[in-house]
């Protein structure tokens, strides 16, 4: 008598058919694609589910492979990317250069030429194993169609599992046709590691040592559950809670626990070096949160350090901890939950203090220009519903939704801890796409926008009614920062000529606004979130204002001055 699986085995389809198939098994609702001819049949083999599967076409690859990033972080599942070879795939590689930084479980999929001219330069054939290998958790490429089930498989496994990040697969666009009879196999899991009860016992200790403790938290692989868990322990037992670089939708902003986000801010890197005790939660702390590696000795802090981080790899690799623990973010937390308070902790006026610092730092000087930024950011804070998800690309313009914003939910900040330009509208499409009833705020500036506003036609097509907020300082800021800090008052190479945003999104069927002084933003901003469309809102920003904090006159003068004196 034949077996289930064996009968199912006999069915005879395309490889194109088995992917697709494949891909749904796992729990796959959407891709994101620029067409190619290196991978039409899995086009058409798509045209029989467009029913049930999500096709987004984009206008660029860079688009595409952003898009599939953003959607894993709003759904936690790997974004599905497809894209042909050669120069789509290369477009393609700063999303998968992104989800590997960002921690981001992501498959992308190349179409690549017949095998029957491979090794030969075929037009556009590159070897995407060297091409993408130190960039990706894993590359292959599916030579024979009887295999995709165990290769997709593989990638999702890969992708999931440990510290999460992307996968590149090739995809032969002559192994699409090829017909075989096989098994799809079954759904994959995502295998978890446990702390043990020694290390939960471990960490006890330390705080019952501890004086100045803080818990840091950052990575991937959270959930809302985990969140809520780890909230739990940091009340229970009162520690002072920041978040790792751009992570800051991990804790509740508002929470009288809540210290800040680890990146640049003086009173929180203050609090770190003075800490006795860190808890690193699922945070790294590479470049970025800790002040070039400068915020903790190396390799052994003065600190006790408690490391969590689902990828074994990752414990010691640049800090000796104390107590490392190999598990995964939900279990960690939901076993700290658990854990017994040490009673009436001695660190309750550190915890208090370390808020008032991240409270005092949303207080900002007035904005010099027409239009104040700390009033629109305060304006945010006020207007913005808990659940709204804000997306942003790189910039000093993402300060003001990244420091001086409040994130109150998991899942309601989306953008890229690489520092990709470029990000924010496509992150703002795929989080709409991921859920169509939560609000999507795009906070974007002139040069980031321009990197990838040739999808304000992708959104326009699938009728996502994103709120775009543009600001423009005619220059590219974050690098003008750095340039008036080394070579003051010598600006080359980084002043902007622009377009009229607002009627560049007209020209795509968006709804087009600019704000040229504080007093006009609110009211263009609430008509933008009840309309039911896709909305620019440029906001023209003074130069001088280049960052919260400092005017673009007075980081020049400080260089001076520090010039004179070197």
């Amino acid at each position: 008598m034949q077996s289930h699986s064996n009968a199912i085995a006999l069915k005879k389809r395309r490889g194109a058919d088995v992917l697709v198939d494949t891909l749904r098994l796992h729990g796959a609702e959407a891709a994101f694609c620029v067409p190619g001819e290196s991978y039409l049949a899995v086009l058409d083999s798509l045209y029989d589910k467009r029913d049930e599967f999500k096709l987004i076409v984009c206008r660029h690859e860079g688009g595409v492979a952003f898009m599939a990033e953003a959607h894993a972080k709003a759904t936690g599942k790997p974004g599905i990317a497809f894209v042909t070879r050669g120069p789509g795939a290369t477009n393609a590689s700063i999303g998968v250069h992104t989800a590997f930084q960002d921690s981001t479980p992501m498959i992308l999929f190349i179409g690549q030429v017949a095998r029957a001219v491979s090794e030969r330069e075929a037009f556009q054939e590159i070897d995407y194993r060297r091409m993408f290998g130190p960039m990706a958790k894993w590359v292959g490429q599916i030579d024979d169609a009887s295999r995709i089930p165990e290769y997709v498989s593989r990638a999702y496994h890969t992708a999931m599992s440990g510290r999460r990040g992307p996968v590149v697969l090739a995809l032969p666009e002559d192994m699409l046709l090829d017909v075989v009879a096989v098994d799809d196999g079954i759904p994959y899991q995502v295998p978890q590691p446990h702390p043990s009860d020694e290390d939960m016992q471990r960490i006890a200790a330390l705080l019952t040592k501890a004086r100045r403790p803080l818990m840091i938290l950052g990575g991937s692989g959270w959930s809302a559950q985990a969140c809520r868990d780890i909230s739990r322990f940091a009340v229970a037992h009162d520690l002072p809670v920041a978040c790792s670089f751009r992570r800051q939708d991990l804790f509740d902003n508002c929470s009288p626990n809540y210290a800040g986000d680890v990146c640049e801010e003086p009173r929180l890197d203050d609090r770190i070096r003075q800490s006795d005790l860190l808890l690193l939660v699922g945070a790294r702390m590479g470049e970025i949160p800790s002040g070039s590696y400068t915020l903790l000795d190396i390799p052994r802090p003065k600190q006790a350090i408690v490391q969590v981080h689902p990828g074994a790899e990752e414990l010691g690799k640049i800090y000796q901890a104390d107590v490392l623990v190999h598990a995964g973010m939900p279990a960690f937390a939901a076993r700290a939950a658990r854990l017994e308070p040490v009673g009436a902790p001695a660190w309750r006026e550190w915890t208090a203090n370390t808020h008032c610092d991240y409270l005092e730092s949303l207080k900002l000087p007035a904005c010099p220009g027409a239009v104040d930024m700390g009033r629109v950011a305060a304006l945010l804070r006020r207007v913005l519903s808990p659940e709204t998800v804000i997306t942003h690309g790189a910039g000093n313009f993402s300060a003001w939704a990244r420091r001086h914003y409040q994130y109150r939910q998991f899942g309601t900040m989306i953008c890229p801890t690489s520092g990709s330009m470029g990000y924010a509208l496509p992150g703002a499409i795929a989080a709409k796409i991921a859920d169509p009833g939560r609000p999507v705020i795009c906070v974007t500036g002139d040069g980031d926008f321009l990197m990838n506003s040739q999808e304000l036609s992708t959104a326009v097509r699938y009728g996502l009614p994103i709120v775009v907020i543009l600001i423009n300082n005619n220059m590219y800021g974050t690098i003008r920062l750095y340039q008036e800090r080394a070579f003051p008052a010598r600006v080359h190479g980084t002043d902007l000529s622009n377009p009229d945003f607002a009627a560049y999104a007209r020209s795509f069927g968006a709804h087009g606004v600019v704000v040229e002084r504080t007093e006009q933003f609110e009211p263009a901003f609430v008509a933008a979130l009840a309309a039911d469309r896709l909305t620019v809102i440029e906001v023209r920003v003074d130069q001088e204002a280049l960052t919260p904090e400092q005017t673009l006159s007075q980081i020049r003068a400080a260089a001076q001055q520090q010039n004179m004196h070197a």
